[in-house]
């Protein structure tokens, strides 16, 4: 399968997922904000890992994976019915702690920034 037609896909799965995750009526889903950081399908489109990460942290992201793990079904047919795949893959969630990663950065350069002002103010 040409490499564009499986980056095509990729994209829609992810697009598909993000909508699908606001249906999902498990509380462990439907009570956090979940961002899709990255989606890999294989070749033959037969499995779909996808990682995301909650802003609430790595614990809040743990509890949404047992509720992903646990509504997959119900996504994975909603995914089917959405792109009219041949073969819907088999979904895999990974949860990362990148998008409370990056917070961390940000907050770091803005300590930083601060001091940077505070030096050359005392320097004048």
């Amino acid at each position: 399968m040409a490499g564009h037609k499986i980056d095509r896909i990729t994209e829609d799965i992810k697009r598909e997922l993000t909508s699908i995750f606001t249906t999902v009526k498990d509380p462990r889903v439907a009570d956090c904000f979940i961002s899709i950081i990255r989606v890999e399908v294989t070749n033959d489109l037969s499995y779909c890992t996808v990682y995301f990460s909650v802003i609430e942290g790595m614990e809040r992201a743990k509890q949404a994976l047992k509720g992903l793990k646990s509504a997959s079904g119900y996504i994975r047919r909603e995914l089917g019915t959405r792109l009219h795949l041949r073969h819907t893959p088999e979904l895999i969630f990974k949860a990362t702690d990148s998008v409370e990663y990056s917070a961390n950065i940000s907050r770091i350069l803005k300590d930083l920034d601060i001091k940077r002002d505070d030096e050359n103010d005392d320097a004048e």
